[in-house]
């Protein structure tokens, strides 16, 4: 079984990297929202979803989305203490490639299962997709969940309970993956690390993560480069013609 492994790398990481890796508790990392046929017309380009809320959403749909033509979707998960305006760097490239991009703000500083458990943050990113499924046509082989530092963390733990769902879980620079029962699917897995990062180490990745994910038989691609605790451009771009790919 797939935890019993994720709980033996987990405990061997832990009793070197102790504190770094979060409690485990019965959790519910279900989402439900699913791509479907929509009913409303989308806004092109940025939209912020629900803007009542202090920490709502943002919603990027290119101006060459037409509804007969489903587009791939990336959801993209943000780090410890920022939001989804860090995002709008992508906007130009998802333009240029029919990408609709959905970024949710965490409901804290940070994400749930990073904090302690899954809960309000799962909740919230099951509304967001609902809303874009509701007015975007999507293609249900090119959905990705994406995040970098704790959100590719928060991507590599949600994403394997929704495999019927992401295709693709991408992770820029993660710091642990504590996925909860069920495991769902097997979607393919992009994971890059800053060799020179002082955050997050990349032995984390190399040592841990990659081998973790290799072991329960995902496909999986792993970038190192020359850096820090970073997204490159053109890390950005490989990643983005691997999803497409």
């Amino acid at each position: 079984m797939t935890q019993t492994r994720r709980r033996f790398l987990q405990a061997v990481l832990a009793s070197s990297l102790s504190g770094w890796l979060p409690a485990w508790r019965p959790p519910d990392p279900r989402l439900t929202a699913r791509p479907a046929s929509p009913t409303r017309e989308p806004t092109r380009g940025r939209t912020r979803i629900a803007p009542e809320l202090d920490r709502g959403a943002l919603l990027y749909v290119p101006g060459s989305y037409v509804p007969t033509t489903p587009m791939p979707l990336i959801v993209a998960l943000h780090g410890a203490g920022g939001d989804a305006e860090r995002w709008s760097s992508l906007f130009g490239a998802c333009e240029a490639r029919g990408i609709v991009l959905l970024a949710p703000d965490a409901r804290g500083r940070t994400w749930d299962r990073v904090r302690a458990d899954f809960g309000p943050d799962v909740s919230f990113i099951d509304a967001a997709l609902r809303y874009t499924f509701e007015r975007c046509a999507i293609d249900k082989g090119r959905v990705a969940l994406a995040g970098f530092s704790d959100g590719a963390s928060y991507a590599l733990s949600l994403g394997p309970s929704n495999g019927d769902l992401f295709t693709h879980l991408v992770a820029w620079s993660p710091g642990f993956s504590d996925p909860s029962e069920p495991i769902v699917g097997s979607p393919r897995v992009f994971v890059s690390h800053g060799t020179g990062d002082r955050v997050l180490p990349v032995r984390i990745t190399r040592d841990a993560l990659v081998p973790m994910f290799e072991m329960d038989g995902y496909p999986i691609e792993y970038v190192e480069f020359q850096g820090g605790h970073e997204m490159p451009a053109d890390v950005v771009e490989r990643t983005l013609d691997w999803f497409l790919s």
